[in-house]
Formats: C-alpha cells, structure tokens, sequence
C-alpha cells in the first residue's frame, strides 16, 4: 500500500484477499507509526447503515515492495484511534449540514 492509495488488498485470517476502500489514512508521533481506517469494498461506506470499518497501523515498505498492515496491540493506540475516529465523524456531519 501506497500513501495516497485508495484500494488495499487484505489477507484475512484463512488467506483470503479481500479488496478493501481506504476510507481516510493518519499518523501519529505519539506511536510513531501511521495507520489505516478501511472497509471491504462491497460494502458501500454509509453513515446511516452499520459498515464494518477496520483500522490496522501501516508500516510502510523498503523502496519497491509493498507496505504491510500490522494489528493493533495496545489499549493507548486503540483510546487514541478511537478519538480520531469520533473526529473523523463529527467532521463528516458538519460537512453534511
């Protein structure tokens, strides 16, 4: 995955692909690290109706390869994402008004 990219591949847990839509990316200096909010693609993203978001810490990759999605691991990181979601929201209610 690249910065800017707006289609990711994620292989879940069986090793499935699964084509994902990047819904919006972020990095934090506290953790050091950047992170990504997705959702399969599929599933249209929609305020009203309950689309799985998901949301993993990004590691960019060496030079040509790819970047990889890394799990969420610490009660800190998921308390400040979940802030950063409830911003995204919020933001997305007013630009509806």
């Amino acid at each position: 995955m690249e910065h800017g990219e707006k289609h990711i591949t994620v292989v879940d847990e069986h090793g499935n692909e699964q084509l994902c839509e990047v819904l919006f990316t972020f990095e934090s200096e506290d953790f050091g690290k950047s992170y990504v909010f997705y959702y399969p693609i599929g599933a249209e993203y929609d305020d009203e109706e309950e689309t799985e978001i998901h949301v993993s810490a990004f590691v960019p990759g060496e030079g040509d390869q790819e970047g990889e999605l890394q799990p969420i691991e610490t009660e800190e990181e998921w308390d400040m994402i979940e802030e950063v979601w409830n911003t995204f929201c919020a933001e997305q209610e007013e630009d509806e008004e």
